[in-house]
């Protein structure tokens, strides 16, 4: 081998070695970086990932203590920038620290800078939602609250409260249904959040598709038992009937006493209990099968009406043991009551009859069928069949 080509071995050689050893800092420095600035820069000082987080961490530092950022927070920021000119962040520090001197436009332009280098940035989505929506743009505001949601750990979750109040305002409410036609899970976290507030609770009939107006829509238990909770009792059963399909029928004062509706939700439909209170479910022939496993007190069925003032008599046929239908009874209470109107055992209701007394001031009342356990607990295993409640008049 001549002594040139050994000459250009060693060079090659010695080249690779500086490569990799290069290559070995620059990932050293990246992995240590955002967790540990102080020992990325004893890796490579001035490199522009350790430059970034060194000053990132400093701006963090002076922020908590309330203190005011140091110059050479910005100079380690300014010098990254120079070596590293795709880089989001410095944009990110420039953005804000021109919207702290009241320069809104200069502020939006580092921030729109900064997403342009990184789209998946979420603090410039964030800063660029609020100053768009801040200086009225609303459908580029909106657009940013969209790229936050489907960026963001649990997005649709995190922005809803946000939107939430936006859509408080009825005339921000066009923007709002053309981002929700363009993004239909975050429409469903945002009018979740909505029918969970009395006063924001007009907005989601208003901004929902009419297309998902029906009975699945996770919206809309939250949405009755708020209205519900506000006294609102007339607008709530409306808004079930209109959504889960169901006539409200002149004279009806129990939602399917066969037992044979199984889409309309609670709480104007039966709410069967399957827990280790018991089990309560629909059986062929129109027909409730209840079994009580008596180990504790609780209730198997109950469903909200809104009878008026008044009589009632309450009947049904009972198949099985009446003995074992005697810790099993029906209650009347006013909604929100401590105690009940009224109440009976099963086996007497379906011997006799029940007859109870609404009184005025008590708009909604729940129908509830419950069971009472035992010092020694024995399983009940019973059903109900040919419910029916009417009108009664005094003495009848």
């Amino acid at each position: 081998m001549g002594r040139g080509l050994i000459f250009r071995t060693i060079i090659a050689v010695g080249a690779a070695t500086l490569i990799a050893v290069q290559a070995v800092r620059n990932a050293a420095v990246t992995a240590l970086a955002e967790t540990r600035p102080t020992a990325a820069a004893q890796v490579w000082s001035d490199h522009p990932a350790t430059e970034l987080s060194l000053g990132m961490t400093e701006i963090a530092r002076a922020t908590r203590e309330r203190k005011t950022v140091p110059d050479k927070a910005f100079a380690l920021i300014n010098d990254a920038a120079e070596k590293e000119p795709l880089a989001s962040e410095p944009f990110l520090v420039r953005g804000v620290s021109a919207q702290l001197r009241g320069d809104g436009a200069l502020a939006q332009r580092a921030f729109e800078a900064a997403q342009w280098r990184n789209p998946r940035s979420l603090p410039a989505a964030y800063f660029l939602a609020e100053r768009y929506l801040r200086s009225g743009d609303s459908a580029r505001g909106l657009n940013e609250v969209a790229i936050l949601a489907r960026l963001a750990p649990y997005g649709t979750t995190t922005v809803a409260p946000y939107l939430a109040g936006y859509a408080a305002v009825p005339a921000n409410w066009p923007r709002l249904r053309q981002l929700f036609r363009a993004n239909p899970a975050l429409a469903e976290s945002v009018l979740t959040t909505l029918a969970s507030n009395i006063a924001t609770a007009p907005a989601v009939l208003a901004l929902a598709d009419p297309r998902q107006r029906a009975v699945g829509a996770p919206w809309l238990p939250p949405l009755l038992n708020t209205l519900v909770t506000g006294g609102q009792y007339d607008q709530a059963r409306a808004i079930w009937a209109r959504s889960s399909g169901v006539p409200l029928t002149a004279g009806e004062l129990v939602h399917d006493p066969d037992f044979r509706d199984k889409s309309a939700p609670p709480p104007f439909n039966w709410s069967l209990t399957s827990s280790t209170v018991g089990l309560a479910e629909r059986q062929s022939g129109g027909r409730l099968h209840l079994v009580f496993y008596g180990q504790e007190d609780g209730i198997l069925a109950s469903q909200l009406l809104l009878l008026k003032p008044g009589s009632y008599r309450l009947s049904l046929q009972l198949f099985g043991d009446p003995a074992r239908a005697r810790v099993l009874s029906w209650s009347i209470w006013c909604d929100k009551a401590d105690a009940p109107l009224a109440s009976v055992t099963l086996d007497a209701a379906a011997a006799r009859g029940w007859r109870f007394e609404v009184r005025s001031g008590c708009p909604a009342q729940w129908l509830r069928l419950s069971g009472s356990s035992a010092d020694m607990p024995q399983q009940s295993d019973v059903t109900v069949g040919a419910l029916r409640l009417e009108r009664s008049t005094s003495g009848a």
